[in-house]
């Protein structure tokens, strides 16, 4: 299983209350220096987006997130070292789209779940993420784990349009960045095709199957927080093969 590392950029709004716009000069540099980082199998690139459903009202959405996957956590931990690869993205001055945002981080492990019809190879590499974050704390994680793990990626499976199922739980990790290190204790990804097939997805029948299952949880505190997010695969190895790779490796 590879690990992933996450970037958000938070805490800035424009007078209406959304986010402000990552531009496209800051985009492609971003891509640039994402793409540089050594034993990298993917980054992505999320911005928001603008989906129904029963969470809509989560709160405002990071101005950005970046997800960067390696296969072996050392490769990571040297990309994020004080000298390393993605060290510039703490400059504010170079990331003009980003001012007045705040940077936080975390690397986790990340877990793969088959879906019934992945996203298909050819065509795009753009599509829609819910981004959903457990910010606090399960009484017992270990038996958090057990059952999430056991029950819940089984009804995500069944959601109508669903193209991959990614959960990410904790790892200890070190690093050179000047950020505050993020301690969610799980994060979740689910990917769609676009923000209509994912509001279409959180306003199936499914979704009272996975509320059923979410009284069943172990005890847990902190509540958790859903974003729809634009996503870009800015580079790395196709879809196809990332979650080929990933399916293969948690076998």
């Amino acid at each position: 299983m590879p690990f992933s590392w996450f970037a958000c950029f938070e805490d800035a709004a424009e007078p209406d209350g959304e986010p402000g716009a990552l531009s496209a000069i800051d985009h492609e540099r971003l891509c640039d220096l994402l793409s540089a980082a050594r034993g990298l199998l993917r980054a992505q690139i999320y911005t928001p987006a603008h989906a129904g459903g029963p969470f809509a009202d989560d709160g405002p959405p990071p101005r950005l997130v970046l997800q960067a996957d390696f296969a072996e956590l050392p490769d990571l931990e040297a990309a994020i070292a004080a000298d390393g690869a993605f060290a510039p993205l703490t400059l504010p001055a170079e990331w003009p789209s980003l001012a007045g945002t705040t940077g936080r981080h975390q690397t986790m492990l990340a877990r793969i779940f088959a879906v019934p019809e992945p996203r298909p190879a050819p065509g795009t590499n753009r599509a829609c993420s819910y981004l959903v974050h457990y910010p606090g704390h399960a009484e017992d994680l270990n038996a958090w784990l057990r059952h999430y793990l056991r029950h819940h990626p089984r009804l995500m499976t069944t959601l109508p349009g669903v193209r991959a199922i990614e959960i990410f739980t904790r790892v200890d990790w070190c690093d050179g960045m000047p950020w505050q290190r993020a301690d969610f204790f799980q994060r979740n990804k689910l990917v769609f095709d676009s923000p209509a097939a994912l509001t279409a997805a959180m306003e199936s029948p499914v979704l009272e199957a996975m509320r059923a299952d979410y009284r069943r949880f172990p005890p847990f505190a902190g509540g958790n927080l859903h974003y729809p997010m634009h996503t870009d695969v800015v580079h790395g190895i196709s879809e196809a093969t990332f979650y080929n790779w990933k399916a293969s490796t948690a076998a």
